[in-house]
Order: C-alpha cells, then sequence, then structure tokens
C-alpha cells in the first residue's frame, strides 16, 4: 500500500452492494464507487461475455491492492428464464374475460388466442385454477384445463403482450433445475476467477441449494435468492444449506401481491439473522435515481427500513449499472444507512429480537463477547478467523462497537466484506496467546478503532487454526507502546 493512500474503515455497519454494467465498467467508475461506499460489487451474469467480465474482475482486484481493503464479488446467475414465444406482427391485445390458449406449437406465430409456451415443465405442473402472469404480472391468466401440450385458460386481467415476454407461475413448483446449462458454465467461469459469492436464482426448494454447493465445494459462498412463494415457505430448510440469502424483491414482488411484500422482507431478514447468516435487500431500493440525482422520500424510507430491521446489506441494481447518478446513489445509502444507525434506538427496539445462543462454547463466548464489550466500555470487538466462522458469530449479536476481523486468508477477508458491522483485514496469523494479543491492539490502533487508554474485547479459538472453535475471550487495554508496532 502506498504511504499515501488512506486506510478504508466505514462509518457504518450496514454494507453496501452495487451492480456494475453499462455505466460502471472502467477502472476509473469502479474506484469512485468503492471510495463513496461500495464494499460488494455485483456481476450480474445476465449480460455480457465473460472476456467482460474478467475486465470487470481485474479493476476490482485493482482497487482492492489500491487501497488494501478487502473487496467482495458477487457472480449473480441468471437461472431459469421462462418465456412465451412470438407473436404475428409482434404484438396481441389480449382481451379481459376471453379464452387464451398457451400451448407447445412453436412454428406457428401467436394472437390473441393463443401462443406458444415452449416449455412442457409447466404444463407438469399447472392444474385447474392455477394463476399464470405474462410480462410481469401485466396479464393474468387462470387455467380452466390442461393437457401435457396445452393449458386453455381465462383472461382475468388483459392488455398488450408482445414477442419472448416473461412468465411466472407463482403457485405452482416447477420441475425445473435451478442451474441451467449457461448458469453451469457462468459458474465455472466465476470459481475459476475468484469470485467470493454465487448467487442463485430460480430457488424453490433447499435442494437447489445443495446442488449448487455441490458444485462449488469450498471456493464461494452460495446465496440464495428468495425471489418465489415456494422458496418463501422452504425459507428455514433453505437457510440451513445456504450460505446467505438475498430478498429479490423484483420477482417476489410479481409472484406475490404487493401488500405482502414487506412482511415477507422482514420475515427473511429475521430468519437470516437467527441463522447467522447474512441477508441482502434488492431491488428498486433507489430506482429514481437512474436518472434524477435525488431520491424520492419512499426510496429513502425503503432503505431506512432494510437498515433497521438489521439487513446486513442493501443493494443496487440499475441505479449504479446503466444509471446517470451511481455514485450519489451509493453515499444515499451511505447517508441513510450512517442517520438510522445512529439512531438511539437502532438495535434496541421492541422488534429487535436479541439472538438466543446455542448451547455452544462458541456462541457462549460470542454473546458475552457484546455484553462485555458494552459494560467495560469497549471500542471494538477483535475476532480472529481463519473460516469466517467466528466473524460472522460476532455479527450475528449485532454489537453497538465496530468488529474487527483478523484473518490470514484473503479468501475469507474478501467473503466477509458482506458480513453486518465487520471491518475485514488481511494479516499474518499469530501462533501464541501473547502475539495475538499484541496483534490486536496494534491493528485496533492501526486502523483507528481504538485509541491509547482504550479497550477492546478479544476472541478467537485455541489451538489457533482451528475453524470455528471460539473459546477465548480477553479484555485488552490499548497502551502508548503500541503506537510503535502499528504498522505490522
Amino acid at each position: 500500500m502506498s504511504a499515501i493512500t488512506p486506510l478504508i474503515r466505514r462509518q457504518r455497519k450496514t454494507r453496501i452492494v452495487a451492480t456494475l454494467g453499462p455505466a460502471s465498467s472502467s477502472l476509473e467508475r469502479i474506484r469512485a464507487l468503492f471510495l463513496a461506499g461500495v464494499d460488494v460489487f455485483r456481476l450480474n451474469m445476465s449480460h455480457g461475455e465473460h472476456e467482460d467480465k474478467i475486465k470487470l474482475i481485474d479493476a476490482i482486484r485493482t482497487v482492492e491492492t489500491e487501497f488494501s481493503h478487502p473487496i467482495a464479488i458477487l457472480a449473480d446467475l441468471q437461472g431459469p428464464k421462462l418465456r412465451i414465444g412470438s407473436f404475428a406482427g409482434g404484438k396481441a391485445m389480449i382481451e379481459e374475460g376471453s379464452n387464451f390458449r398457451l400451448d407447445l406449437d412453436t412454428d406457428k406465430p401467436g394472437d390473441a388466442t393463443r401462443v406458444s409456451l415452449p416449455h412442457r415443465e409447466i404444463f407438469e405442473a399447472i392444474k385447474v385454477g392455477t394463476h399464470i402472469l405474462l410480462d410481469d404480472g401485466k396479464v393474468r391468466l387462470e387455467v380452466k384445463d390442461v393437457l401435457p401440450d396445452h393449458a386453455n385458460c381465462r383472461v382475468l386481467v388483459g392488455g398488450q403482450l408482445s414477442d419472448r415476454k416473461g412468465v411466472n407461475v407463482p403457485n405452482a413448483i416447477l420441475p425445473l433445475a435451478a442451474l441451467t446449462d449457461k448458469d453451469r458454465r457462468d459458474l465455472a467461469f466465476a470459481l475459476k476467477h475468484g469470485c467470493d459469492w454465487i448467487a442463485l436464482s430460480f430457488v424453490q426448494r433447499a435442494d437447489d441449494v445443495a446442488e449448487a454447493k455441490k458444485l462449488v465445494g469450498r471456493k464461494a459462498a452460495v446465496m440464495a435468492k428468495i425471489e418465489k412463494p415456494a422458496a418463501v415457505t422452504s425459507l428455514d430448510d433453505i437457510l440451513d444449506l445456504a450460505d446467505g440469502v438475498m430478498v429479490a424483491r423484483g420477482d417476489l414482488g410479481v409472484e406475490e401481491p404487493a401488500e405482502n411484500v414487506p412482511g415477507i422482507q422482514k420475515r427473511i431478514v429475521k430468519a437470516a439473522r437467527l441463522a447467522g447468516k447474512p441477508v441482502v435487500v434488492a431491488t428498486q431500493m433507489l430506482e429514481s435515481m437512474i436518472k434524477s440525482p435525488v431520491p424520492t422520500r419512499a426510496e429513502v424510507s425503503d432503505v431506512a427500513t432494510a437498515v433497521a430491521d438489521g439487513a446486513d446489506a442493501v443493494m443496487l441494481s440499475a441505479e449504479s449499472a446503466v444509471g446517470d447518478y451511481g455514485d450519489e446513489a451509493v453515499r444515499v445509502m451511505d447517508r441513510v444507512a450512517r442517520k438510522v444507525e445512529g439512531e438511539a434506538d437502532y438495535m434496541n427496539s421492541p422488534s429487535d429480537l436479541r439472538m438466543n445462543p446455542n448451547s455452544t462454547s462458541e456462541d457462549a463466548i460470542t454473546a458475552a463477547a457484546r455484553q462485555v464489550a458494552r459494560t467495560v466500555g469497549a471500542k471494538a470487538i477483535v475476532t480472529f478467523t481463519s473460516s469466517g466462522a467466528t466473524a460472522l458469530r460476532a455479527a450475528r449479536e449485532r454489537p453497538s462497537v465496530p468488529i474487527l476481523t483478523l484473518t490470514p486468508k484473503i479468501q475469507t477477508a474478501r467473503r466477509l466484506a458482506l458480513g453486518w458491522g465487520l471491518h475485514c483485514v488481511k494479516t499474518q496469523d499469530v501462533d501464541t496467546f501473547e502475539e495475538m494479543i499484541g496483534k490486536s491492539k496494534r491493528m485496533a490502533l492501526r486502523h483507528d478503532l481504538a485509541q491509547p487508554g482504550d479497550r477492546i474485547v478479544v476472541t478467537a479459538g485455541v489451538p489457533f487454526g482451528t475453524p470455528g472453535a471460539t473459546n477465548v475471550l480477553h479484555i485488552a487495554w490499548v497502551g502508548h507502546d503500541e503506537l510503535k508496532g502499528r504498522k505490522q
């Protein structure tokens, strides 16, 4: 790191994820977004070529090296895309109350009475009474009868349809794997090039996550996108297997009534916190800032609610990928998060349920660290971790002080960049208890988390290098002597 390059330490605990795209594809734009406050960069694998993604990854790692600050890369897989076929003339008006047929005949162009639906799996899953949504729900059909190759429907909500519009089937579990052939190619690419998180689309059941985890192994963390009602129903089972979850409100808001989504969001955030898994709230958070330098008050409230609920991260999509004001959108999120986190009742409201630790020494030590830090007025909690498990336990407790996370593995530091309140530093491993305490104090000073005369609370596992074995809690005074070695 250059002597004139300042250390980056976020003044908020909630993390910011930003999607890269045409408006943010250069090294200069990525550096600007990072300096504005981005902790995690999302690569949308639905768009662009692998060669373009390599350039983005290289630019992210250049910024990471420049500022000696771990940055996470989230590769978001496309998942199965269900679409209708084409119409004669490219479009057709579908009248409310009329009959409309969906079938497998892809050779015949559609019209006002029918269109092809080249997905035999849908006909296997639907039944009489099933609702089928076309074009993000703008047109709604109800199945009246179904055979293996077609379904006759009644148009509940009509409108104009054009070629290749999307299809949603809210109340059916479709016999489709979450990973398509394209997803498998994209996954292999993402793992080869060191992406830290893999976001899995079209999750319906825990088995979908299990399949992805088997392919990923230990090379990355797997994030399940909760965007289908079936995934909400299976949330606990999905959380058991996934490393994190995303509240993907786009498709979720199509398949669920809009009024249900805020409550579902709160349920997912709470369940993820109870499980100690990072949770991201995504989609349309500052949508107006694609073209406007200022957000709407409703959007600010939306971000503030996610922060107040205790989400680990909030995400920008089109705002940073194609928007005109990506940097400012990040700064808005940063200001909102710092404002909410600075309120007296943040994490102390009746709705904030303190996590009940499991009956393990690891959970007991981590839960105690939060209380001890508060009781003695410590300025930071320091966690030593190899796998990241110790740090995520500390984040699960939502302490009022920053969590300085020290790890010898850059992969762990990057992955934890998504975690609530974690300030991650890659550093040399320690061999003795005395070395651990000394390094904790020096790093707390170096990263401006403590000053001489302050206390810090240190947690670690002994013997060192044992993943997840948190069994030590120590209160340390930061003395003036540590100033001499603060660069180590």
